[in-house]
């Protein structure tokens, strides 16, 4: 099972007190007569090694001169026999069959070639070749050869050597040459030199490799995975970005793939079966983990929500548990957590999308914004193309020159022309940064109910010059205190929160790692009774005024000290406005590009479009991050945001927002 002083990570075991002769016959008898007894044939057979399932095969064939897989596949139909004959083909040859599946035919598969190559060890990889010679006495090699082409199938053939270096012993400088000889052959080269990205990524350690990720992200200011998606194309870019997934986890790599299996209509059940076989004896524990972490939802629930029949109850079984029960968090999703927190602390140069114009006059742009609300009709298109393409600062300019020439109000001009989504993305633009969130808040505080996501949005992302510029604006629109609206408006520990937070008193110093260790054992202290130390007050005492690099230390020291993750820990502890406001803290400290990332996606993902929120996101975030968000964006969905901004939104608005988001990546 698990390697020498490995501790054994799969979900399936040994049966103890096994008895392969007796599981023939019991097995028989559930494929005798007419129809077969499947619950009886998935009980044992999922909760037997794959090493006694081969011992049952051949019992089976001394006891009744027949062979237990053509037995099986008689008698079985559809995905759960197909999941059943899966189990008992022993993994290199379970990897062989999938492999000639996948080249076989019109067409070929190349998720399946990518996700078992880029994932296999080198002895995994030997022993595939070697079944995959036995089961079809052909080369495995010359077949792929055969049937893909190009840079793809030169990394498949280095791949398929399984000669990826083994040693633990890393040298730094080599670490450091090859972080720079990729950047060479990709960011800072005239077209792409592919056989250095084959030759690194196909033959360095796991260990190696690991570390020179992080020095590419030092160099690079941005991920190894961003670049590979800027420099490569088609089913090459998705074998390295796979192989990268690979190195860094195999566990979150395979985690993302069940997911994307089962989400949305349909479920790609080839992917799923092929994964829950070749991992139950592997790693299937540490996949568990990382998807509850990631995806914030048991890989159990979601196997019983998008399966059904003896095909769920076999997968279930190989899956091992539910995690939304237990509730746990593990060793192997802390490490996730762990490298991520890690990886933001990287420092990464922020830019906005929208840069002062070069040519800039004043006086012009008011000629042309005039021009076009002049007279009957409105020239949207020039409008947009003003104000979209000024920084803020030229935007103030614009006002004022427009009032010197004309004696009227801009804003109010635009407000009479405009209309809808349009008007309030152009006008929100016009505002200066701390005008727009003051209306923002304003909006959030007045009239029947609250809108606590926008409280949380702004209040938890800004930083301190940021909030006192919001407070005096706040107060020069409204003419009362931003602290007196929050205060009045929300109440508990929400309300201290916000309070807390709109007095932009924020520490700026860098980390402190004496008191990050006190700090996150203040974190981690479940068993205070004392009223005035509440876990929500020690929260916030520091999540809401310690510094950024602080704060980060602080989330590192309290995996070591825990096994957990906080932002864990805050969802499994806390609950409403509280839970959602620290969280909102936490993501921001961690990648608050990543942050706003996930608040876009989620206001275009599924029917309708959250306009106010993408409004607002693209707004306030032009001239700070948005390309910093880009790139998160894309490696966190897998699409671009311009792509999904010109699918989810129509006409002006979408011109306007698209100018905004500055290029497809």
């Amino acid at each position: 099972m698990a390697p020498k002083g490995k501790v054994y990570r799969g979900s399936v075991k040994d049966f103890q007190g096994f008895d392969a002769n007796q599981d023939a016959e019991a097995l028989y008898n559930a494929m005798k007569g007419f129809g077969s007894d499947k619950e009886a044939i998935l009980d044992l057979i999922t909760s037997r090694s794959n090493k006694q399932r081969g011992e049952i095969c051949q019992a089976y064939k001394s006891l009744y001169g027949k062979d237990l897989i053509a037995d099986l596949k008689y008698e079985l139909t559809g995905k759960f026999e197909r999941l059943i004959v899966s189990l008992m083909r022993p993994p290199a040859y379970s990897d062989a069959k999938e492999i000639k599946d996948a080249i076989s035919g019109v067409g070929t598969d190349e998720k399946c070639l990518i996700e078992i190559l880029a994932s296999r060890t080198n002895q995994e990889i030997h022993d595939l070749v070697a079944a995959y010679k036995d089961a079809y006495e052909r080369d495995l090699e010359a077949d792929i050869v055969g049937d893909t082409s190009g840079h793809f199938k030169k990394m498949l053939v280095v791949l398929l050597q399984g000669a990826r270096e083994e040693d633990d012993v890393v040298s730094e400088d080599l670490v450091e040459q090859d972080a720079k000889d990729l950047l060479e052959a990709g960011e800072l080269k005239w077209g792409t030199d592919e056989a250095q990205f084959i030759y690194i990524l196909g033959r360095r350690s796991r260990q190696h490799l690991r570390l020179v990720f992080d020095e590419y992200l030092k160099i690079a200011g941005k991920p190894i995975e961003r670049s590979i998606r800027g420099e490569l194309s088609g089913d090459f870019e998705k074998l390295m970005l796979a192989v990268v997934k690979c190195i860094r986890s195999t566990a979150e790599y395979f985690a993302e793939r069940l997911y994307k299996a089962m989400k949305g209509l349909g479920t790609r059940d080839n992917t799923l079966i092929r994964i829950m076989v070749s991992r139950s004896e592997i790693d299937m524990l540490d996949i568990r983990e990382v998807f509850r972490t990631k995806y914030e939802k048991s890989l159990y629930n979601m196997i019983k929500e998008d399966t059904s029949g003896e095909y769920k109850k076999a997968l279930l079984k190989l899956c091992g548990g539910d995690d939304d029960a237990a509730g746990e968090f593990f060793p192997e999703a802390a490490q996730v957590a762990y490298r991520m927190w890690e990886l933001s602390a990287v420092k990464v140069e922020l830019r906005g999308t929208v840069q002062p114009a070069g040519d800039f006059n004043d006086d012009g742009d008011a000629q042309v914004l005039r021009k076009a609300m002049k007279g009957l009709g409105t020239d949207e298109g020039a409008i947009i193309e003003v104000v979209t393409k000024r920084s803020n600062a030229q935007r103030q300019q614009i006002l004022k020159a427009y009032k010197a020439h004309y004696g009227r109000d801009l804003m109010a001009d635009l407000k009479s022309e405009l209309s809808g989504s349009l008007a309030k993305l152009i006008l929100g633009l016009m505002l200066t940064p701390a005008q727009y969130d003051a209306k923002q808040l304003r909006k959030a505080v007045e009239g029947a109910g609250t809108d606590e996501n926008v409280l949380i949005e702004i209040m938890a992302t800004r930083n301190n010059q940021e909030i006192r510029a919001i407070n005096e604006a706040y107060q020069e629109a409204y003419h009362k205190s931003l602290e007196d609206d929050l205060s009045s408006d929300t109440s508990g520990h929400f309300k201290r929160i916000l309070v807390s937070l709109a007095l932009g008193n924020r520490d700026e110093g860098p980390e402190n790692l004496t008191q990050a260790h006190e700090d996150a054992k203040k974190l981690a202290d479940v068993s205070s009774n004392d009223s005035s130390d509440s876990l929500e007050t020690r929260f916030l005492s520091i999540l809401c005024t310690r510094s950024y690099p602080h704060l980060r230390r602080v989330f590192q020291e309290f995996i070591k000290m825990t096994n957990h993750d906080v932002e864990h820990a805050i969802k499994k502890r806390m609950s409403g406005d509280v839970r959602d406001a620290f969280v909102a803290i936490v993501r921001s400290v961690k990648n608050k590009p990543a942050f706003f990332a996930d608040k876009l996606y989620k206001s275009m993902k599924g029917a309708g479009t959250d306009e106010r929120t993408l409004t607002r996101i693209m707004i306030s975030r032009s001239e700070i991050d948005l390309f910093n968000i880009r790139g998160e964006f894309i490696d966190l969905f897998d699409k671009s945001l311009h792509h999904m901004i010109e699918k989810d939104t129509s006409g002006d608005y979408r011109k306007a927002l698209l100018a905004l988001c500055g290029g497809e990546d």
